[in-house]
């Protein structure tokens, strides 16, 4: 069974190079989002759940979201979320 799983890989390595590129994708967006001003940001909100409402996925959403999320923590705590914290809210999502 160890052969096989070093060959194949296991669910969870599988699993995280799935989401390794939604992550990228989050910390692409850090330049622009950290561009907005507060009043910007915070119209990230609305501006979200207005696309929701057109018939975006959650999915669709993610990247940007999440990149939102991590621009407001950096604002408001002084703290970024870590790609490997992102990497959890991704899976958890």
């Amino acid at each position: 069974m160890g052969l096989l799983k070093k060959i194949f890989g296991d669910y969870s390595t599988k699993e995280v190079k799935r989401i390794r590129p939604l992550c990228d994708k989050v910390l692409a967006l850090e330049e622009p989002y950290s561009k907005l001003t507060d009043a910007e940001l915070q119209a990230k909100t609305p501006e979200f759940r207005e696309r929701l409402a057109n018939g975006e996925t959650l999915d669709d959403l993610l990247p940007e979201a999440f990149a939102a999320c991590r621009e407001a923590s950096w604002r408001v705590l002084g703290m970024k979320h870590f790609p490997v914290q992102i990497i959890g809210g991704i899976i958890l999502h």
